[in-house]
């Protein structure tokens, strides 16, 4: 592993929120062919006036990477994301996940966090995955997403393409009703190449459609994420940019703290309007979180809502202007990472404990064993065993 200052470049700029200099990349984890695709990963350091590497901090940033269909979520999608998550988990030297999405789009200048399934691959069994020799033209362009600068061949986002008080992609629609975003340029890239025709929506699903791979099953496997961000003892932060819709409104449920864009952040909870229902965490713990009519509201009415309402609900817990949303998710990692270690770790489980039944009790149970395992009453058992004799648990009182 490198440790010597220079020895990890700065990052390419993957979002217009994202500070390359704060971030470096994750060794056995890289961006692009043959590696992540629909999802970036960064471990946040420190870096001295030149640029270069100086140390790391216990923080990871881990952001959707579909810009241009509202950071929406396929299988493969997924599969990065839990991939991604799962090693922040097993890494000893992380205590906080900022959870965010890559912008703004490249298509209209538009902003999420994600819009949850994306609707083109839907089948009757789940989420379809994409053949491997298929390829989706519109994924893979972070670079050129995130300097907020139209990428090659494509145009500048205008008025009229899409506003953010509309549906994702800006048309006033239900966020989930098909792939969102898709209704300003060509087919699979969001763009409008010279010389040839309008963006057909319906030809972009057909493509959509024409790339499910049929020898694979559906997968609905994003509740794995959702059980996985639940149960990872570190404090997952979601950064909020733009639309959190469908099941990325579940996400941001799901994680143990909330930032959202005063300028952008849109939420709306778009199951029904789909033939879709969170009826795990994304409706009840929504429920023990803001009440359970409000709640029932969210759900039954699918209305569309800013970030100043989801910090008065309790949604979210702070809105923040959006150029400082990265900056401020920063200040509340550090925050965390101060703390105890344990006592996060032991809090978060906690917290949990009372709405994951046996579940919840078991994840709890074993922290509390591993804490035991630390001290000299347990080791006087280990080694007792070991050494084919009578425990002495004299020197231990019983407490009360």
């Amino acid at each position: 592993m490198p440790t010597r200052p220079g020895e990890r470049p700065v990052p390419t700029r993957v979002s217009e929120l994202f500070d390359p200099t704060r971030w470096r990349e994750v060794e056995g984890l890289p961006h692009g062919p043959g590696g992540l695709t629909d999802v970036t990963y960064h471990r946040g350091c420190v870096r001295d006036a030149s640029g270069s590497w100086v140390r790391d901090l216990p923080v990871v940033r881990v952001a959707f990477n579909r810009p241009e269909v509202r950071n929406a979520f396929r299988p493969r999608t997924v599969d990065e994301l839990y991939h991604v998550l799962d090693h922040a988990r097993m890494s000893g030297d992380v205590g906080a996940v900022i959870l965010t999405g890559n912008g703004p789009s490249p298509r209209d200048g538009g902003w999420a966090f994600s819009s949850g399934g994306d609707q083109r691959v839907r089948g009757r069994d789940g989420y379809r995955y994409e053949r491997e020799d298929a390829t989706d033209p519109g994924i893979g362009t972070a670079a050129s997403v995130g300097t907020g600068t139209p990428a090659p061949g494509s145009v500048t986002p205008s008025a009229g393409t899409g506003t953010e008080d509309t549906a994702p992609g800006g048309v006033a629609s239900d966020t989930e009703t098909l792939a969102p975003g898709l209704d300003t340029a060509t087919p699979g890239t969001g763009t409008t190449t010279p010389g040839t025709t309008a963006y057909s929506h319906d030809a972009d699903v057909a493509a959509a459609r024409a790339r499910i791979d049929t020898a694979r099953a559906g997968r609905l496997h994003v509740l794995e994420v959702q059980r996985l961000i639940r149960t990872m003892p570190k404090v997952v932060i979601a950064a909020v940019p733009g639309w959190a819709a469908g099941g990325g409104h579940s996400l941001n449920v799901v994680c143990d703290l909330s930032l959202a864009s005063l300028e952008h952040a849109r939420f709306k909870q778009t199951d029904a309007s789909v033939g879709s229902f969170d009826a795990g965490y994304g409706s009840t713990l929504l429920a023990r979180q803001i009440g359970d009519k409000r709640a029932r509201e969210i759900f039954f009415l699918a209305r569309t809502y800013d970030a100043v309402t989801a910090e008065r609900w309790g949604v979210v817990n702070e809105a923040v202007p959006h150029a400082e949303l990265e900056e401020r998710a920063l200040e509340y990692a550090a925050i965390v990472a101060g703390k105890s270690p344990q006592a996060i770790r032991m809090l978060k489980l906690a917290f949990n404990l009372a709405d994951d039944g046996l579940a919840g009790q078991q994840v709890f149970a074993g922290e509390a064993t591993r804490l035991a395992y630390m001290t000299d009453e347990a080791v006087e058992g280990r080694d007792a065993f070991l050494q084919r004799r009578d425990p002495d648990w004299s020197p231990f009182p019983y407490y009360f």
